[in-house]
């Protein structure tokens, strides 16, 4: 079964695995009986899966929209080589491709999870880093031919036709969310150069990005949906780099009783690093974006959309 799922997924059953420990027998038998249910309400009928799943997407979603969702759920073979890079760890990554033509390593990295792709860069030297950046932000499509003779560097077989839709992946977005998950000084340096090339690619770029501080701009319902998904302990760490104004949206989105909890909690912790504050920050921001894309919360301020 886990040779099915994608990288993330196998993380995530792994460290619950890891975490499991005596089950009651009442438990398992429910858990088991409640599989065999599911299972037998499914139907055995055969369809043409990547069509079925095309279609659909297309009828719902408009080609445009659609067009970048198929290419990454049925890319297949057309990226094999790089999906072997998501199960390594960042700095391996980072080693085998950093001597790579900075082109080819934006095409690989618009590949990956941004959280990955974020990681990966940290390891590069700043101008790498910049260099890559830029390149990414310029990235208006790949062609099939490209990943082709990308994949044959790697050592992959690949199939495909040259004639198929360029795949559309890079761009202002693609930065922004990367960005998102870089840190605070390596994120300042990319953005400078690239404003040096292009001001107003900078720009853009800004006004794509979402970070800790841009919780101000949500609405009190959608914070109270966040709260929920968040763990005391890293909102404690979170907010111990956040601003007085977004503390106190925290709390008056909580019970009085567990505001002042917090409060207490916060004011009790001892000094911690930076680095620890930022990456419960991103988690918390991973908790936001997934609320986001499932349509539970809207994002306000940079990069969100006005609401009427």
């Amino acid at each position: 079964m886990l040779k099915h799922l994608g990288p993330r997924e196998v993380q995530k059953i792994g460290h619950a695995m890891a975490g499991l420990k005596s089950v009651p027998r009442a438990t398992v038998e429910s858990v088991l009986d409640s599989f065999l249910k599911d299972a037998d309400e499914h139907s055995a009928v055969h369809v043409d899966t990547d069509s079925y799943v095309r279609s659909v997407l297309t009828k719902a979603l408009g080609d445009d929209k659609a067009s970048n969702l198929i290419s990454r759920i049925l890319q297949g073979g057309e990226t094999s080589g790089i999906e072997g890079l998501k199960w390594m760890d960042a700095p391996t990554v980072a080693d085998l491709i950093k001597n790579e033509h900075p082109q080819i390593i934006s095409t690989i990295l618009v590949h990956l999870e941004h959280d990955h792709a974020s990681e990966i860069l940290n390891h590069f030297t700043e101008r790498l880093r910049n260099d890559v950046i830029l390149r990414i932000a310029t990235l208006e499509g790949i062609q099939p031919a490209a990943l082709r003779e990308l994949n044959e560097a790697m050592l992959r077989i690949l199939s495909g036709s040259a004639s198929v839709k360029r795949t559309a992946m890079g761009g202002v977005r693609t930065v922004a969310e990367i960005l998102n998950f870089i840190g605070t000084a390596n994120e300042t340096s990319v953005v400078d150069a690239i404003r040096e090339y292009d001001p107003d690619l900078a720009q853009k770029i800004l006004d794509e990005m979402f970070v800790f501080e841009n919780l101000m701009d949500i609405d009190d319902r959608s914070i109270q949906l966040i709260l929920r998904e968040v763990q005391s302990d890293s909102l404690i760490l979170a907010l111990k780099g956040a601003s007085p104004d977004l503390r106190e949206k925290i709390f008056r989105n909580m019970s009085q009783r567990a505001a002042e909890m917090l409060r207490e909690d916060l004011e009790s912790k001892g000094p911690v690093r930076l680095s620890e504050v930022e990456a419960e920050q991103k988690e918390i921001l991973k908790v936001v974006r997934r609320l986001a894309d499932e349509g539970q919360i809207v994002l306000g301020g940079a990069g969100g959309e006005q609401m009427l």
